[in-house]
């Protein structure tokens, strides 16, 4: 395993974060993993050196957080990063179950302490933007949470740049905490984030640390076997990102062909691409297999010149903003 500092926060994580949302309760999602299953696959990238956890309170309704939590129970708690999210509603009957606003976040903040088992959580993340809340409210209810102790960092996920710039100028202004990390959308088949929400991240420091890594499966395999997968079968709603448009079906072609060259599995290739780039931090990688994970940390071997690089990104073109509109 290889680590790197997570922005600006002096904190070191593992250069694979371990994404949990295919952990919890498989009446969420057909292809979430039983408890056990879940628990494998921490057991088994803890030995292989990751440190960094990624979840959120709405993966399985809270059985994700919990199933993190017991299968770390018994490991020293300070060697590991935990991170989680919150903004989606929780409870159909409770409208302030979601959102931002201040009684969404400590609510929902102490039952995602409680399922995780801990007194506080490294890292604190708003999963999307909330339109309906005034950004000075959740960022002082989020700086109140890093001084009872409840959370050390806080971060965002998925905006637009000019909102995120807008939520740093604020806590400037006020004296609040600052997101310290952005978890956006990135990965080779998808490149929009370079235009302005990555040069804002590079600039003000902020830790990049990106979600689908590997295009839902798209960058793991060629296009035309893509959705055989389970999760391609019973989610095809999700593959409405436009990882096909532009030139995704050459994107995918010349992944395929180089890894071919190298001896290396696409995915691998497709995760060489993102720990090149100076600008990301760790990658969270979601998988419901011991040996993807594997696969996944034997990426940090394989080196891609420059060359390789641009002519893995040649192909690309503009598409729609995809992730959080």
């Amino acid at each position: 395993m290889e680590y790197t500092t997570l922005g600006n926060t002096g904190t070191t994580v593992s250069k694979i974060c371990l994404g949990c949302m295919s952990f919890g309760d498989s009446d969420w999602r057909e292809w979430v993993l039983d408890e056990a299953a879940g628990k494998e696959l921490v057991e088994r990238a803890i030995d292989l050196g990751v440190n960094f956890f990624d979840t959120a309170n709405m993966y399985s309704n809270g059985e994700s957080e919990r199933v993190l939590g017991e299968a770390l129970d018994g490991y020293d708690r300070d060697e590991y990063v935990l991170a989680t999210k919150g903004y989606f509603q929780m409870d159909e009957s409770n409208p302030n179950s979601g959102g931002l606003s201040r009684k969404a976040i400590e609510q929902e903040l102490q039952h995602s302490l409680d399922r995780l088992g801990v007194d506080t959580i490294d890292l604190y993340q708003i999963h999307r933007w909330d339109d309906e809340t005034p950004i000075e409210e959740t960022l002082a209810a989020l700086d109140d949470a890093v001084r009872r102790g409840d959370v050390r960092y806080v971060g965002a996920s998925s905006m637009w740049a000019h909102q995120f710039a807008d939520a740093l100028h604020t806590s400037d202004r006020e004296g609040y905490e600052r997101f310290a990390t952005m978890q956006n959308h990135y990965n080779l088949a998808y490149r929009e984030e370079e235009r302005e929400m990555l040069p804002l991240c590079e600039k003000q420091g902020i830790g990049v640390m990106p979600w689908s890594p590997l295009a839902r499966g798209y960058l793991t395999r060629p296009h035309e076997e893509v959705d055989a997968t389970l999760r391609g079968e019973t989610e095809e709603h999700l593959y409405a990102h436009p990882y096909r448009e532009g030139g995704g079906l050459a994107v995918n072609e010349r992944v395929e062909e180089l890894a071919a060259e190298k001896g290396v599995k696409m995915a691998q290739i497709a995760l060489a691409w993102l720990f090149h780039k100076e600008w990301v931090d760790t990658p969270i990688v979601g998988t419901t297999s011991v040996e993807h994970l594997e696969d996944a940390v034997e990426a940090l071997d394989v080196d891609l010149s420059d060359s390789d690089i641009e002519w893995l990104e040649e192909p690309y073109e503009p598409v729609r903003v995809s992730g959080h509109e």
